[in-house]
């Protein structure tokens, strides 16, 4: 715990230099693939100090984590098994040092896909959960790349705009809210959301 805390205090410190921008692109893009802190904190910090940029902020921190989560399916899709089936050195290295990844977990994925398809996918990007772990399963399953491309788009941008226009909005008095309760609301906006379309697939 205490690597990743010094590593979340290197990603903020960005804020405070003219590089923000480009950290910000890097992290999101990083991310999405294989990097533990996820961007929001940066983005947070940067709008504070820009607020008239909220939105450029906003869409740097979206695009770049698309193209990251196409790095991950690259990851997934070319490097994940050997030619008998197994997985290779570099899946073995993900299980054993990237945070959030296990083969249980790796798996329980694949089951995920099979069942919710672009839900699964919308529900990694929007939330807390690890997104990395759907995209390189994503990849390693073969899983149709447009809905992945599709779902990421949307799902990635409705987070990092959410939380650029309600510091945009109300400034540092919503910073502590959104660093306490986002993950939270996020969960239970996407199980709103879910839940309204399979009332609608199953009763109406």
């Amino acid at each position: 715990m205490k690597i990743l805390r010094k590593i979340y205090d290197w990603v903020l410190h960005w804020a405070e230099t003219p590089y923000g921008a480009p950290a910000l692109f890097s992290l999101a893009f990083a991310e999405a693939s294989f990097f533990p802190i996820p961007p929001d904190p940066l983005l947070i910090a940067l709008v504070l100090g820009l607020r008239a940029k909220a939105f450029r902020f906003a869409l740097i921190c979206s695009g770049a984590s698309v193209f990251g989560a196409l790095l991950g399916y690259a990851i997934g899709y070319f490097t994940w098994w050997t030619p008998a089936g197994g997985f290779t050195s570099i899946a073995h290295f993900f299980y054993n040092n990237i945070p959030g990844f296990s083969e249980s977990r790796f798996f329980l994925v694949k089951e995920l896909y099979d069942q919710w398809n672009f839900w699964i996918i919308f529900t990694a990007g929007f939330t807390p959960l690890p997104y990395k772990v759907f995209t390189i399963t994503g990849g390693a399953f073969n899983i149709n790349l447009g809905m992945f491309i599709i779902a990421s788009v949307i799902s990635r941008s409705a987070r990092f705009f959410l939380v650029a226009f309600l510091i945009w909005k109300y400034g540092e008095s919503i910073k502590s809210f959104i660093d306490k309760y986002f993950n939270l609301l996020a969960i239970l906006f996407t199980v709103l959301l879910i839940g309204g379309f399979l009332i609608i697939k199953y009763l109406l």
